[in-house]
């Protein structure tokens, strides 16, 4: 009975993450940037998903181990940075799930034909719904994975639909014409950037699934996370190739809604918007969830009272879109600032892995303290990079 648990959790806890990354921005940026790239671009998704491994496999194995959420592990490493770290990723994860609720809105009025406001309205109550219920945890695993299911069946059939040249979409995989730093950073970000690698490691230790003797399954969870992210990111680039290659233009206002509707006519439209509203409210829900894993350990108040913050966090979210709209500025701000936490939050976890005071006497794999290092060396200058053009951005 313990180990059908285990499996839940550890299934849920690689969906929560998965669907976490699966929001708006990915299926934007996947269809823009195959739009761009052609078939090269399935180099970036394997860059792109090597990197997300390193990354995500070093941050969940090290929080296992230390059975601490990241926050506090932070603070330990240098008091006061686990704060500074949990600022970060609330306000990043406050301005997403503004964009969130948006694409969920969007979703809604492509199925129903009811205003976008009015449907981030109703989006907004499904998703307080899930933390209503007792089992709030469970009841987010569940949802989590039947929104992955959903999306991925969907993509595929719209895939076959578009009839992609994969021989060619292979070939250039490894040997492309063109290599895009800018994009493989992009998809990084998207995939394992700001809050969302946390969301599954996290859950994780919420289940009470750490320590040594957990690592096997704790690893297996968070590729397997990766794994479910990269299929819909495959699924959705294959959908768009086979759109780019027969010479249609994609709309640039709205990239992937395009690619669903030249490949399945008017039912691809509807599909693409039950994929958008599952991206987006399984985004809303492990926004929320992970941005307030990162201060409930700050007080017994917000431990205490941490599901009704989540509540809190998703309606502020939701009243922002529906009486503001998209502030557009912040959105562009936070961007940039997301960029710069995994450098800094993978960063901090390398250094915790090789203080005993933290993990006791768990040995990290030099290895993946190698590979750790170049991802963080790389994703801090993408992240500067991205810091440096965002800010003027704003004074235009």
């Amino acid at each position: 009975m313990q180990q059908k648990k285990n499996i839940s959790v550890l299934l849920g806890a690689a969906f929560l993450m998965a669907t976490s990354a699966i929001g708006p921005g990915f299926l934007t940026q996947t269809t823009h940037f195959t739009q761009a790239l052609a078939a090269s671009f399935g180099f970036v998704i394997l860059m792109s998903i090597i990197i997300d491994i390193g990354a995500q496999m070093n941050i969940w194995r090290i929080m296992a181990v230390a059975e601490k959420r990241a926050q506090d592990i932070a603070n330990e490493v240098l008091p006061g940075l686990g704060y500074f770290l949990a600022a970060l990723i609330v306000a990043g994860g406050l301005a997403f799930n503004i964009g969130n609720i948006a694409g969920a809105g969007l979703g809604i009025n492509v199925l129903f034909g009811i205003s976008p406001e009015m449907g981030a309205l109703l989006s907004g109550i499904v998703a307080i719904a899930i933390f209503i219920v007792r089992e709030a945890g469970k009841m987010m695993d569940r949802f989590a994975q039947l929104m992955g299911f959903v999306m991925i069946a969907l993509t595929l059939y719209v895939m076959f639909t578009a009839k992609p040249p994969i021989g060619e979409a292979v070939v250039k995989t490894f040997v492309p014409d063109t290599i895009d730093v800018l994009a493989i950073v992009t998809l990084v970000g998207g995939t394992v950037g700001g809050y969302i690698t946390f969301a599954g490691g996290h859950r994780l230790l919420d289940a009470g699934i750490k320590g040594k003797e957990a690592l096997p399954e704790v690893t297996r969870s968070s590729i397997s996370g990766i794994g479910i992210a990269s299929i819909m990111r495959i699924f959705l680039f294959l959908a768009a190739l086979g759109i780019v290659a027969q010479g249609l233009t994609l709309d640039p206002s709205n990239p992937p809604a395009s690619v669903f509707k030249l490949a399945a006519g008017n039912i691809g439209y509807k599909i693409f918007g039950v994929v958008m509203w599952a991206a987006s409210i399984t985004s809303v829900v492990g926004a929320a969830y992970t941005s307030v894993s990162f201060i409930r350990t700050f007080h017994p108040i917000l431990e205490k009272y941490h599901k009704w913050i989540i509540i809190g966090f998703i309606a502020i979210s939701t009243l922002v879109f529906v009486l503001v709209g998209r502030p557009v500025k912040i959105l562009i701000l936070v961007g940039s600032l997301n960029g710069l936490i995994l450098p800094i939050s993978l960063g901090v976890m390398l250094v915790a892995a090789y203080r005993t005071k933290i993990v006791g006497d768990y040995k990290h794999p030099l290895w993946m303290t190698i590979f750790g290092v170049i991802i963080v060396i790389a994703m801090a200058y993408m992240g500067v990079y991205s810091l440096i053009d965002g800010i003027p951005k704003l004074f235009e």
